[in-house]
């Protein structure tokens, strides 16, 4: 990246180019069945607001609410009042709405002075409030209810389970949740990759289970649940488990592992290895949940939504996938960090905690360097050096750390201080940095100047 963060000549032109690198006169980043179903407890709306005041969560009304579109009765007319809108257009649509809250944003902070005025005061309410109302139901044109991708899988689940001579019930808890179109319609693919795995590896034949103790049947549950600003889903089977000594074994084969090391994992560590490409427990490779689709190409997929993977799992009792993604692409929480004389945003949904450390606590080993976190030894990584960002070095008795997962490994970032979080639009990077893969996104603070979205996976 080199010089990247640098330069008044390089921001300027930065701040005068569309997100697909062309051009813009003014200021702004304008851009271009079956089964049974069960309804969630937690249907929320599916975004808030980015940075400006909201509503109180009783004002909110019915109307604001979306229910299932197996709910709504539609007319009979053949005029329904429904119009089709392409997604570039919403896109446009969001950006200027993202445009309306910066400009109100930096005309608030430009008359500070007048904000004694009650009337001053109360017309910038009236006006938050009105662009935060604005935003929640522009950014609700973009989502889609979860059931667009898994009112199919009960009847795949059925036919594989047939197919292999073995009992399935599927459940689906959680399907009126809506997210963003674009993350809909890329999380299909690892969930149906996950039905199929749990139904070809993780359910038993009937004769089995009956020999286990287990009803001849299977549960496969998936189940999507609100927590914060991600969706999760669990995908769960009450089958044989993972064997995680053969994981260990098939992990010490690959390289991933020294054996001396294996007996200190923890459960959840080694089942990690499962999303290491080329690593599977399988005994022969099945033509139903293999597709050429393993569960690293599961895991890239999520996390380059922002999102995360987890898996528990115990030996004859069944293992749970779950699945965290966020709900809208359009915004974001972020942790915004100080680099020398720069600003990045990390993605608060990578961030486990923030702390201090002395200086003198971080050690060097064979290049690497280390901290000490609650007695255990993390990696530190300085993101300065790994962004290239050039500036004198800040001498400092306690050094700033972001405790924070990078492709599912706890990581340390060094960097110089801490700049506060905040919710913001995520506009594509330009055209001219595409290929700088660390650089997910960005946006323009209330002064105006760009700040970058960091892709975590994409350190060392």
């Amino acid at each position: 990246m080199g010089r990247l963060f640098r330069g008044a000549a390089e921001r300027s032109r930065l701040r005068g180019m569309r997100g697909d690198g062309s051009p813009v006169s003014g200021r702004g980043w304008p851009r271009a069945g079956g089964g049974r179903t069960k309804k969630s407890p937690e249907l929320e709306p599916a975004a808030s607001a980015a940075g400006v005041a909201s509503e109180p969560a009783g004002a909110e009304s019915a109307e604001g609410a979306r229910a299932p579109a197996a709910a709504v009765d539609l007319p009979t007319s053949p005029l329904s009042p429904t119009v089709r809108v392409r997604t570039d257009t919403l896109d446009r649509f969001i950006s200027a709405v993202g445009e309306v809250i910066l400009s109100s944003s930096q005309l608030r902070t430009g008359v500070a002075r007048y904000a004694q005025d009650p009337e001053v005061a109360d017309g910038f309410d009236r006006v938050d409030r009105r662009v935060a109302e604005l935003q929640r139901r522009v950014l609700e044109l973009r989502t889609a209810p979860l059931v667009r991708v898994t009112d199919t899988l009960p009847r795949t689940a059925r036919q594989i389970a047939e197919k292999l001579g073995k009992r399935v019930e599927v459940e689906i808890v959680g399907a009126e949740l809506e997210l963003d179109r674009s993350i809909l319609d890329r999380v299909g693919e690892p969930l149906l990759h996950l039905v199929r795995n749990a139904v070809d590896h993780g359910l038993e034949a009937p004769a089995d289970r009956v020999a286990a103790g287990k009803p001849e049947t299977g549960i496969l549950r998936v189940e999507a649940r609100r927590q914060k600003d991600s969706i999760v889903i669990d995908v769960s089977d009450d089958g044989r488990g993972i064997d995680l000594t053969s994981v260990c074994r098939r992990a010490i084969a690959a390289g991933l592992i020294h054996p001396d090391l294996v007996e200190d994992l923890p459960p959840e560590e080694v089942a990690r290895f499962i999303f290491h490409p080329g690593l599977s427990t399988a005994q022969s490779i099945s033509e139903v949940s293999g597709r050429g689709v393993g569960m690293d190409a599961v895991k890239a997929t999520v996390e380059s939504l922002g999102g995360g993977i987890e898996l528990r799992t115990e030996v004859g009792l069944g293992t749970t996938t779950t699945l965290i993604v966020p709900i809208t692409a359009a915004v974001q929480r972020v942790l915004l960090v100080g680099i020398a004389e720069e600003r990045v945003a990390i993605p608060i949904a990578k961030v486990e905690r923030i702390l201090e450390v002395p200086s003198d606590s971080i050690e060097e080993a064979a290049g690497d360097c280390f901290a000490l976190v609650e007695d255990e030894p993390i990696p530190v990584l300085t993101l300065a050096r790994e962004l290239r960002i050039e500036g004198a070095a800040v001498e400092q008795r306690a050094v700033p750390l972001v405790l924070c997962e990078v492709r599912g490994e706890r990581v340390a970032l060094r960097v110089d201080r801490f700049a506060g979080q905040q919710e913001f639009y995520v506009k594509p990077v330009p055209e001219l940095l595409a290929p700088v893969r660390i650089l997910s996104g960005l946006t323009v603070l209330d002064d105006g100047s760009p700040v970058f979205l960091l892709d975590l996976n994409q350190l060392g």
